[in-house]
């Protein structure tokens, strides 16, 4: 029988997995790994872990055997039924008390369900998002774990360790809450991950189509963005791939199709958003983007049949329309967060999950996508107020949006003008001028629902939670009809 001598297991080895292994193993904890087909073992042994610690295993009974207790054993597999069918092979050759990660990009409700499940027979569960692409896997991602709380202190070193680091050491992990807590966070940091990239690509198209700059002008802008407020991941890699050349010396940029992918998470967002009716307007308009992007071959006949506008910039100053696009991207960008923490919010009052607003912001600081500057503002937001209602409720957010606004405006004036479309900071906008309105159109719409449907109605010179319901025609009955509120 092989000696117990391992930390943790691993398996899957595609390239999340390789590089969360050769991580741990630098920083000194013992791996077994073991991949569905073994030769990939085999291979990974030969070549990326060649001189190192970690153990080859052919079969799950092996890979166990080789686990000190409590055994720990991560899948970087599938997300989906390969993640039940792993769980089913692992669990007649564990014991209570053992613990079982999953790394993948699992939807909550199944962690929700397998941490039950797996609870039900004495085995710790663990569901944890992993952000930050193969890079951070390698050399430091953002770990978002959650799960069974007592599989934490069994847990915490190794992914404190391989986690990536803040300026003061902070490691970008720890826990975010109970069940399917970890994979919601992630799931909401991809959705607003899905909302970052569509503003910087609106900002692209309308500085593109406006003002008639090249990729190289354009890399330059971002360059300089990236040296300020807006200094983030995908702000820098934006500027590199404006200056990336294709092999004939042109931009690269120009010769990739314009149809975007999407693997989902953008659209759980949205839809859990809808569940829990919170106004998440922007990833919802991202994903939406995506779609229309992909219809492609229909767009392309459109555009011979309907016009747009002949309009270009003039008499406006290319450096003031650079800032006020800058200033856009940057007031959309609060939005989209505020919105994300809402929903954060409003999951964690349902699911009964205590989440650390302030925690999840420093877990986004490093080695995610997302990771910027402007989320060290998001801790100190919720460092001062723990309570905090709505981001922009706090004096920074706040100060930045009412000094802003102006040039946000202006952006999308223009953007009309070009007949560009901007739907993620138009509805960033709207958000924000919806959000600050003490009065809302409402009142006519419960009026019409009323008056169709019986909906009923409250009024504003009587208590909250009083109904009334009026007979509009004089044919009516007396009869409301009862309500359904998301």
């Amino acid at each position: 029988m092989a000696n117990a001598t391992c930390d943790i297991g691993l398996i899957g080895l595609a390239v999340m997995g390789q590089n969360l292994v050769l991580n741990m193993n630098d920083h000194g904890h013992r791996v077994a790994v073991f991949n569905r087909t073994t030769s990939k073992v085999d291979e990974f042994l030969a070549h990326e872990a060649r001189g190192t610690n970690i153990v080859g295993s052919h079969s799950v009974p092996e890979l166990i055997q080789t686990l000190k207790r409590p055994r720990r054993v991560m899948l970087m597999v599938k997300a989906g039924e390969t993640v039940d069918q792993m769980i089913d092979q692992i669990i007649p050759h564990l014991e209570k008390g053992d613990i079982v990660i999953d790394g993948g990009n699992s939807h909550y409700p199944d962690t929700t369900r397998r941490t039950k499940a797996l609870g039900e027979k004495g085995i710790l569960f663990v569901g944890t998002g992993v952000s930050g692409g193969e890079e951070g896997a390698r050399f430091g991602p953002s770990i978002m774990p959650g799960g069974s709380p007592e599989a934490w202190p069994h847990v915490k070193e190794i992914f404190q360790a391989i986690a990536a680091k803040v300026d003061d050491g902070t490691p970008c992990c720890d826990w975010v809450g109970e069940e399917g807590a970890g994979h919601y966070v992630k799931m909401v940091h991809n959705g607003i991950e899905y909302g970052d990239m569509q503003l910087i690509c609106e900002a692209y198209q309308v500085l593109h189509e406006g003002l008639g700059l090249t990729p190289d002008e354009l890399g330059d802008i971002f360059a300089e963005w990236n040296q300020g407020e807006l200094d983030s991941f995908l702000i820098e890699i934006t500027a590199e791939i404006f200056k990336k050349r294709d092999e004939d010396g042109s931009p690269l940029i120009d010769k990739i199709l314009d149809t975007a992918g999407q693997k989902g998470t953008g659209k759980w967002t949205a839809i859990s958003a809808l569940d829990l009716g919170m106004p998440v307007t922007l990833i919802g308009e991202a994903v939406f983007a995506r779609c229309l992007s992909a219809i492609k071959e229909e767009r392309t006949a459109a555009s011979k049949v309907l016009q747009g506008p002949k309009h270009r910039m003039d008499g406006h100053g290319r450096q003031t329309f650079v800032e006020e696009v800058r200033r856009a991207l940057y007031c959309s960008k609060m939005i989209s967060y505020a919105q994300g923490y809402m929903l954060l919010r409003e999951a964690g009052k349902e699911q009964g999950w205590n989440l650390n607003m302030g925690g999840i912001a420093l877990m986004w600081r490093g080695g995610c996508i997302i990771r910027s500057r402007f989320l060290g503002k998001i801790k100190e937001a919720y460092d001062k107020n723990p309570k905090l209602e709505n981001l922009l409720l706090d004096d920074f957010f706040s100060g930045v949006l009412n000094e802003y606004q102006t040039a946000w405006r202006q952006a999308i004036i223009h953007a009309i003008g070009f007949g560009v479309p901007t739907p993620a900071f138009s509805t960033a906008l709207a958000f924000f001028d919806g959000y600050r309105s003490a009065r809302l159109p409402a009142n006519l719409l419960q009026a019409q629902r009323d008056f169709f449907g019986a909906h009923t109605y409250e009024r504003v010179d009587q208590p909250r939670g009083k109904f009334f319901h009026t007979n509009w025609t004089g044919r009516g009955g007396r009869v409301a009809s009862g309500s359904y509120n998301a």
